[in-house]
């Protein structure tokens, strides 16, 4: 009865969108279990009101007549709703079975991106995956931000130590590879990131971009310059070459806990201008003017994204951006690079990381931060022997559209002894799966972000409460995942006594709880920090729906280095050895014929799974293949032809667009598509299915040292169709 009057009146509710990194605060109006409005909360601390087109995706996914909401079993090509019971015991049982015959590293576990931004999913995945005992782990970080965590963990002795762009108050923001125009920041919670830049210039300060592509970033930066990809290490060796020469070393109070510089000054000697243009293709005139004006200017900071980690030498750039912030004068300062004092310290809870502890089976690759490179998951795959991967998991990803060799990749899902999805959509790759186990929508549970408030360009905390009532006989991410490890503990009675208690902890210790307890012991709370503590409590947080405001980014070093000596390792050895594999790359030479292949993002889009949201898909073909002029001239091929583009891994076709916003020599393919295969249950999605772009991408290029795939150094051919 108590549950028929909540339905029978409308309601507003403040909470956030967690469908990317920028939290964006939503006022909610709710009406019989539906949601009836949507728009941006003015009052939000951090976003102010600003929304972007994907948070109507929340409403989309919810009503999504596709979305599973029953657990499901594959027989042959057929499946059938089961309980959940029988789907628990089915994935446990089966998980076990494999381990018994080949032992715990034949199961290989993979997280999409989606994971992160669920509470339930960062809360109890982790200790489930404990539980299968598996050295296999891979996820979604090893296509994208690993190198940003292994340069943390090398530098700042934690691995989400990732200095964060102060552009609040910053007058010159050099971005590599990055496109926040249609990210939302990305490793920088940033909502609206229109009007930052748009400030950044309106107090006379300048947005300069560099990228083979001229982005949408682009468009509204002050200037643009074209570089060739996988050259961004050669254009910041330059950079700090000329700090060097030109005597502008201004490291200020970090010189007392930063050690090793002669070492970066030793390195960088042969990246004179001259060399650093013939590389990069950037004038040397230009290449001067970007080095003048960011020493120049008080308040300046370096960033870089996705298009400098996903290439050879990821790991490489992402130091190089820290040290010459560094030896400016520019991190750990205001307008500078900057680290944020999250009030639940996600820091405490996570590790600090680690590299090379233990290595993969056939290759030897090392493990980064818990896990390995999801390049070398074919690998794992296909290599008979004792430790083959004979099972997997995944947690709402979709690996054959999103890592590379994704066709490889599904051939061998079709061979596994088992395979297990958490997740609530039959894609690409879940539909592999013998069994699938849906959880409920994330406005059916409450929500507090653990990750994006540690990259925020401003410090704020904000509790999302459970949005939707949820539909009986359906489970959370947390119940799902703790209803698993409860059976994958059982065994002998020895063995089920301790996973009793473990089982007792875990129902006490709710998602809540857990945030409350973190609240309390973080820098905010009665155990904070002096000058910080204001004895914050999840029951005080929720007083405020708008969320609380805890102010601008403060200096925080070296108090928050994790080294032992509290210093920062400026010159880590294995990257200081990476520059001399740059040396060689360079020598490298490029058919004349191929083309370097970059991806992008749309501001709409959202990796491969919110392209079932019709608002989102709608408007003109977004899975082109992007082309200069002249290139398209050379080769007598017309806009809107449909090309043939051809790697070494295989082929696809798409639509040609001709296009002077992208450099000679270099294409460029959208991240997501490819939705056309059999067994997919996503209409809209089929219906503008594209072509993958990991179809042609390898799962044998890698950034060494972190073993981060290299998409944007990918080589092709394009020729026409007819």
């Amino acid at each position: 009865m108590e549950a028929k009057k909540k339905l029978s009146k409308k309601k507003k509710v403040f909470g956030v969108c967690n469908l990317c990194e920028a939290i964006c605060g939503l006022d909610f109006e709710v009406f019989q279990n539906k949601i009836q409005t949507l728009k941006g909360d003015p009052k939000d601390p951090l976003s102010k009101g600003h929304l972007c087109p994907k948070a109507y995706g929340l409403k989309d996914v919810y009503e999504d007549p596709d979305r599973i909401k029953h657990p499901m079993k594959r027989q042959k090509d057929s499946w059938t709703e089961i309980s959940w019971d029988e789907a628990l015991d089915r994935t446990a049982f089966s998980l076990k079975k494999v381990i018994k015959k080949y032992g715990a590293n034949a199961v290989a576990t993979y997280r999409g991106n989606p994971n992160v931004h669920n509470l339930d999913a960062m809360l109890y995945g982790t200790q489930f995956i404990k539980s299968i005992g598996s050295k296999n782990r891979f996820s979604a970080s090893t296509v994208d931000q690993i190198p940003h965590q292994l340069v943390a963990h090398f530098m700042f002795g934690h691995q989400l130590m990732v200095p964060i762009p102060d552009i609040s108050r910053t007058q010159y923001f050099l971005i590599l590879g990055g496109n926040p125009m249609a990210s939302n920041g990305s490793l920088m919670t940033s909502p609206d990131i229109f009007n930052h830049l748009k400030r950044i210039k309106d107090r006379g300060g300048k947005v300069v971009v560099i990228d083979p592509r001229f982005t949408e970033t682009s468009e509204v930066s002050s200037e643009h310059h074209f570089i060739k990809p996988g050259t961004d290490a050669v254009l910041l060796l330059g950079l700090l070459h000329l700090l060097f020469r030109e005597n502008r070393i201004k490291t200020g109070r970090l010189t007392q806990f930063t050690r090793r510089i002669e070492k970066i000054e030793k390195m960088v000697k042969a990246y004179d201008p001259s060399f650093v243009s013939e590389h990069t293709g950037i004038k040397e005139e230009s290449i001067l003017k970007i080095f003048f004006d960011f020493t120049a200017t008080p308040k300046a900071v370096c960033y870089g994204r996705i298009g400098v980690s996903t290439q050879p030498f990821g790991s490489l750039c992402h130091w190089l951006i820290n040290t010459f912030n560094i030896l400016t004068g520019n991190l750990d300062t205001e307008g500078g690079a900057m680290f944020p004092l999250p009030a639940f310290d996600v820091h405490k809870f996570v590790g600090p990381g680690g590299y090379n502890r233990y290595q993969s089976r056939v290759e030897l690759l090392p493990e980064v931060c818990g896990e390995f490179p999801v390049a070398t998951l074919i690998t794992e795959m296909k290599t008979m022997g004792q430790g083959q991967v004979k099972a997997l998991m995944t947690f709402a990803g979709n690996p054959v559209l999103s890592t590379p060799n994704g066709k490889a990749l599904e051939e061998q899902l079709k061979k596994l002894d088992f395979m297990a999805s958490v997740d609530f959509y039959m894609n690409e790759t879940t539909r592999h799966s013998h069994i699938i186990l849906p959880p409920t929508h994330f406005l059916e549970s409450p929500h507090y972000d653990i990750i994006f408030n540690n990259f925020s360009i401003r410090n704020t905390a904000k509790f999302n409460p459970q949005i939707l009532l949820r539909k009986k006989g359906s489970l959370t991410e947390g119940q799902i995942l703790r209803g698993l490890q409860w059976r994958m503990e059982k065994g002998n009675i020895f063995q089920n006594i301790r996973a009793y208690f473990r089982k007792k902890i875990r129902e006490a210790m709710t998602s809540q709880r857990i945030i409350d307890l973190g609240l309390r012991t973080g820098p905010y709370g009665t155990l904070g920090r002096k000058g910080f503590k204001i004895n914050l409590t999840l029951k005080k947080l929720k007083k405020e729906p708008h969320g609380l405001d805890l102010g601008p980014l403060k200096p925080v070093l070296p108090w928050r280095i994790y080294r032992p000596s509290k210093k920062i390792n400026i010159a880590p050895f294995i990257l200081l050895k990476d520059e001399k594999r740059l040396k060689k790359y360079l020598k490298k030479k490029m058919d004349g014929g191929e083309f370097y292949l970059i991806g992008r993002r749309h501001i709409r889009s959202n990796n491969s799974w919110m392209h079932n949201s019709e608002r989102l898909i709608k408007g003109k073909d977004r899975c082109t293949l992007l082309m200069n002029p002249e290139d398209a001239k050379k080769r007598n091929l017309s806009h809107g032809e449909l090309v043939k583009i051809t790697s070494m891994t295989g082929s696809i076709e798409a639509p040609l667009e001709v296009t002077e916003g992208i450099l000679e020599g270099v294409v460029s393919l959208p991240h997501g598509y490819g939705h056309n295969k059999e067994g997919v249950r996503l209409r809209v999605a089929k219906k503008n299915h594209g072509a993958s772009i990991n179809d042609l991408t390898s799962d044998l290029e890698r950034d060494e040292v972190s073993g981060n795939a290299a998409f944007t150094t990918t080589r092709v051919k394009v020729t026409s169709v007819s």
